[in-house]
């Protein structure tokens, strides 16, 4: 029997082979994953480095877009439900360079829960700003190298 963790790992990568070929090539992949938080690590490899060794703005922001969008489609699984998810804004502070395995971090699982429960009620799309910490824990422990605030943008989809 496969683990959660193993099953949520797997589906990130079927899904990013599949649907969203970049975030397959990052090799995302999920260290936790509960009711509230995320935590999803992006190897800094020949692939997602840029040209000063750190890893790249593009592979940051795949980060940060697996983080805040793989909690809110888990949950909605979880409940035997369909959703329509996409980010409609985002903001980035890009505080440090991260010259090492990145960890991006959200914590927002109640706010997810609270976007699942109306959307699911109304039928409406509900839009709310989720944050999502880049860290590099092997060379800053908990010092921040990024912080984004994306939009998450759902809707119930089917019935």
């Amino acid at each position: 029997m496969l683990s959660p963790l193993t099953k949520a790992n797997f589906y990130l990568s079927y899904f990013g082979f599949l649907k969203v070929p970049l975030i397959w090539l990052c090799r995302p992949k999920i260290l936790q994953l509960d009711e509230q938080r995320v935590e999803v690590k992006i190897p800094l490899k020949r692939r997602t480095k840029n040209h000063l060794g750190s890893m790249y703005f593009g592979v940051l922001a795949v980060g940060a877009d697996v983080a805040g969008g793989f909690m809110a489609m888990s949950k909605a699984q979880a409940r035997g439900k369909q959703v329509s998810l996409a980010f409609k804004a985002v903001e980035g502070q890009f505080l440090k360079r991260p010259e090492a395995d990145v960890h991006f971090v959200c914590d927002d699982g109640e706010l997810i829960d609270k976007m699942l429960d109306e959307t699911f009620a109304t039928g409406e799309r509900v839009n709310q700003a989720v944050k999502i910490t880049a860290l590099c824990p092997s060379l800053h422990g908990d010092e921040p190298m990024a912080e984004f605030l994306l939009t998450l943008s759902l809707k119930r989809r089917g019935e």
